[in-house]
């Protein structure tokens, strides 16, 4: 709340503003906001000025502002089961791939606390750890092979310590921090994509032209596939429905010797088989005659220098 504007005001002021971005805008991220603190929120949105607005609150309020919209705009009904827990909306109108990556490369590394649930798998590489020997009781408590080198500790094989999803422990944390390593990031975590009435998964926005020209290409030889078998034609079967009854018009014509011009070239084969032969030795006495063109070599001449005798005769 701002400072010096009272509840309802300011209240009403969201609902507002919540309005004007609802109509503004054609699609909008779900984000959760989970680990963010302010000054990195600040910087996202510094970053997304004049191509994205955030705009955070609480959930009751959000879907009272929707609800409140839904008269002028029903399809704002869909967002309003994914209004839950620590989440926030970014609108945009511009490319939806290029907001996505601007959001993402706006992460803060931070340290493992405990009883935080870990966003990724978490592995120590073997290593130095610099530590003293009397920390060798700590690395046996979580299964951790050392040696003593040097009159430090030393990791001897990489340890999982973590797996994504799990709760960090207190032992798990002390030694991360120990190692200082910083093994999660936090930023905005993009949930849901909403655009023009739907709802859909981020990872839609990895789907590449190709990938929908290859997607589409296979169901049409499945199509085609499927028409060709229970012998009813469609669009796609129809070139090789085609393809097939030409195959055995030919296959009649090599039969009975009837001529048709397209089939013309096929009896001239039959009739002369040597024109097989004739068109295929072309590389090979190409490469024949080149082989004829390379000259000799000559024959060295024996010096005379010495007219026949050693340095000793």
């Amino acid at each position: 709340m701002v400072r010096g504007v009272d509840k309802a005001t300011w209240k009403s002021n969201y609902f507002i503003k919540m309005v004007r971005l609802l109509d503004e805008y054609p699609k909008c991220f779900i984000v959760g906001a989970d680990n963010v603190r302010s000054k990195q929120m600040q910087n996202i949105r510094i970053a997304l000025r004049g191509e994205a607005e955030v705009l955070m609150g609480k959930n009751t309020m959000m879907r009272k502002a929707v609800r409140g919209h839904m008269e002028n705009n029903p399809s704002l009904e869909k967002l309003l089961p994914y209004l839950r827990g620590n989440v926030g909306l970014v609108f945009t109108k511009y490319d939806l791939s290029h907001i996505r990556d601007l959001i993402n490369v706006n992460r803060t590394k931070a340290p493992a606390r405990a009883g935080a649930i870990a966003p990724v798998d978490v592995t120590i590489p073997a290593q130095n750890s610099g530590l003293g020997p009397e920390k060798t009781s700590f690395f046996q408590a979580l299964a951790i092979p050392t040696k003593i080198s040097r009159g430090t500790i030393e990791i001897i094989n990489d340890v999982h310590l973590i797996h994504v999803g799990t709760k960090v422990g207190a032992s798990e944390a002390t030694l991360l921090n120990m190692l200082k390593m910083s093994p999660f990031s936090y930023g905005l975590e993009i949930e849901y994509i909403y655009d023009q009435g739907s709802i859909f998964s981020p990872m839609i926005l990895d789907i590449s032209d190709a990938d929908i020209r290859n997607m589409f290409m296979a169901g049409v030889a499945n199509v085609a596939a499927v028409s060709l078998e229970i012998g009813y034609p469609t669009v796609a079967s129809a070139p090789h429905s085609i393809a097939n009854a030409f195959k055995n018009v030919l296959a009649v014509a090599a039969e009975t010797d009837y001529a048709f011009p397209e089939a013309e070239a096929m009896l001239a084969y039959l009739a002369d088989p040597s024109a097989f032969i004739a068109a295929a030795p072309v590389a090979g006495a190409t490469g024949a005659a080149a082989e004829e063109k390379k000259p000799e070599p000559e024959p060295e001449e024996e010096s005379d220098d010495d007219m026949g005798f050693g340095l000793f005769d």
